[in-house]
């Protein structure tokens, strides 16, 4: 079958986005190059490139000569260059609320695994031990759950806590009153919403002004009991006052998907931690998830090959008229 586009997977997707495009895109993938860097070396040959969490900076956008459009598998932009893109006159979409139920369920996994001390539990059995008295937990019903950003992810992690009998208080500050959830209160501040709260989820993107915005007063703001939870972006919490608050007592734990530098490395302090629960970066990663982001992205590329923008475009009021509309 002849195509008019050659679309560039530098990472594996689920088959069905692909597959949904294959009248008019030829779809080219990992297992052609071998490696990420090597099919950014061949950028040039591309109109589209769908995107998950591996880097797409200046340097490579610039030499991207055909390319039209950048999907993003996912909703967080952190790792592409979007002005470079805008300048160029490139769109960039992404896929939101395709994965929200997924990590919104993640989310509340990591506060069970933290309150129950499953991770502990579960070493401890298989260690040949049964000392039932030092797994002691917490019901999830006397906790007060702050919800730090209130997008499509902390409305599902709002809307599961909720069933579960915990009182939810949420901070979003772009967020007009109307779309908070029945049953939720807003709260005027970061600081309130830390004050209040005896675990707080994190669910806001990386921006200039989120980034370490959970750090050393925030967590003290916690208290003893308070537990944090991250499925955002890692840089979202300062990490090492994060490791200063759970030696001290501070808090009593937390549950990250997340980090800084991902993978971490072999000597990141929070490994020696029992009272925190590490997973790597799985919040959206289920079959369900991972198939509606290939689709919805696969979706956005045929939008702008069929001379539209994608509702999810990023940066349109910085496009020419002409790819505008």
């Amino acid at each position: 079958m002849a195509t008019d586009w050659e679309v560039l997977l530098p990472m594996r997707i689920d088959p069905s986005g692909p597959e949904s495009i294959a009248d008019f895109a030829r779809c080219t993938g990992m297992d052609e190059y071998g490696s990420y860097e090597a099919a950014l070396d061949d950028i040039d040959r591309y109109d589209a490139v769908i995107v998950r969490v591996a880097p797409l900076g200046a340097d490579v956008i610039d030499r991207a000569d055909r390319l039209q459009v950048i999907a993003k598998h996912g909703s967080g932009l952190d790792n592409v260059d979007v002005p470079a893109a805008s300048r160029r006159d490139i769109v960039v979409c992404n896929t939101p609320g395709a994965n929200a139920r997924s990590v919104a369920e993640h989310a509340i996994a990591l506060l069970f695994g933290v309150r129950r001390n499953l991770h502990t539990a579960d070493r401890h059995v298989r260690a040949g031990n049964w000392e039932r008295a030092a797994f002691t937990g917490d019901e999830l019903t006397r906790d007060t759950f702050g919800v730090y950003g209130f997008g499509n992810i902390g409305r599902k992690t709002a809307d599961l806590a909720t069933g579960l009998g915990m009182t939810v208080l949420a901070f979003d500050p772009k967020k007009p009153d109307d779309a908070f959830l029945e049953g939720v209160e807003r709260v005027e501040s970061l600081e309130a919403l830390f004050e209040r709260s005896n675990t707080v989820s994190a669910h806001v993107p990386l921006t200039d002004r989120t980034r370490h915005s959970v750090s050393t007063a925030e967590l003290a703001a916690l208290g003893e009991t308070g537990v944090l939870i991250n499925t955002s972006r890692g840089a979202v919490v300062e990490e090492t006052a994060l490791h200063e608050a759970l030696e001290s007592g501070t808090v009593a734990g937390a549950g990250l998907d997340t980090f800084e530098t991902e993978p971490p490395g072999d000597d990141h302090p929070l490994y020696a931690r029992d009272e925190v629960l590490l997973t790597p970066h799985v919040g959206g990663v289920t079959e369900q998830a991972l198939s509606r982001m290939s689709q919805q992205a696969a979706a956005n590329v045929r939008t702008v090959y069929d001379g539209g923008l994608p509702d999810s475009t990023k940066n349109r009021a910085d496009l020419s008229r002409e790819v505008a509309g």
